[in-house]
């Protein structure tokens, strides 16, 4: 059953939207860090240990720089760390609604660089604020979560369709804008309170950043390329890295004398001298692109072109 599941999983996130595949991954983390989380229970005689908080701050952001300077990858895991239920419950809820409505706008390819440099925003917020202003009684807090990320797509998608009508249980249709500005008016209530003031900031701090990503992409700033083109590259880095290239097909080099030996035959060919001619076309220009631009660059259908050439 378990290997069933993660195959339905996988299947998901290769076929599914970037709202659905950042959502998997919030789950995965969920999971993982709650199964760890009962195991020292258990093994504990039923308290939880100290080494299960110091494992989770490992991977959260702090309000103490020191920590953040000897774990810089906090301020980005954190943001794909929850340990409540509820608390994963409604940031994923609000990623789903309102992340399709971003994706059907403005494109699937700026949800994922929305959400982390919204998610960095409001680290950040989180970690002047804790420094800068009178709350958290002078202690060293973490921060974790992807509230902030959540909170920058929800006003983007107010910004970018204020007009929007969304179904809501008991109160019917209600226009986008007015939704977005009362989540965002919850959390400037939060800041005045006593729970969670930290996090309150952070929320506002991605809330901002969504809605100048979008002001900026009107003029013509698109931030979320230079996102993509990194992710791309770490991306390609790790799949060169951890490749198997005794896996890749044989690479089979282009014949320079090819085309002259083919002109030099007579006009009439037959069905199967076209045939071949197309064939060594095809696995010249894919070679070629393998030349330009690497084996990665290549389609599906070209790798798979190019490992049936391999094995003639």
């Amino acid at each position: 059953m378990v290997r069933s599941i993660i195959e339905d999983v996988k299947q998901e996130f290769n076929r599914g939207n970037m709202v659905t595949r950042i959502i998997i991954v919030n789950l995965a983390v969920f999971v993982f860090i709650n199964v760890v989380k009962i195991l020292l229970y258990l093994s504990n005689g039923g308290f939880t240990p100290e080494f299960y908080f110091t494992f989770r701050n490992f991977f959260c952001i702090s309000s103490d720089w020191q920590h953040n300077l000897s774990h810089p990858w906090g301020i980005i895991t954190s943001m794909f760390l929850h340990e409540g239920f509820w608390h994963i419950l409604w940031n994923m809820l609000f990623l789903y609604w309102f992340g399709r409505i971003v994706g059907d706008f403005i494109g699937n390819q700026r949800v994922l660089p929305l959400y982390l440099l919204g998610g960095i925003c409001g680290g950040i917020i989180y970690f002047f604020s804790a420094n800068l202003l009178p709350f958290g009684g002078g202690g060293i807090g973490y921060a974790l979560g992807a509230s902030a990320a959540v909170m920058a797509i929800v006003v983007a998608s107010g910004v970018i369709s204020p007009d929007y009508i969304m179904r809501l249980l008991f109160l019917g249709d209600v226009k986008l804008k007015y939704i977005v500005a009362v989540l965002v008016f919850l959390d400037l209530i939060g800041v005045a309170g006593n729970y969670n003031t930290g996090g309150h900031f952070a929320h506002l701090g991605g809330a901002f950043f969504g809605w100048l990503f979008v002001y900026q992409l009107r003029n013509g700033n698109d931030w979320s390329v230079p996102v993509n083109k990194l992710l791309h590259n770490i991306s390609s880095f790790f799949q060169n890295l951890f490749s198997n290239k005794s896996n890749r097909p044989k690479v089979i080099y282009k014949n320079p004398n090819l085309k002259k030996k083919w002109h030099q035959r007579s006009s009439g060919h037959s069905v199967s001298d076209k045939e071949n001619t197309s064939h060594q076309e095809k696995l010249d220009a894919i070679l070629e692109k393998i030349k330009q631009s690497g084996y990665e660059s290549l389609t599906a259908e070209e790798k798979e072109f190019l490992f049936d050439a391999s094995k003639k």
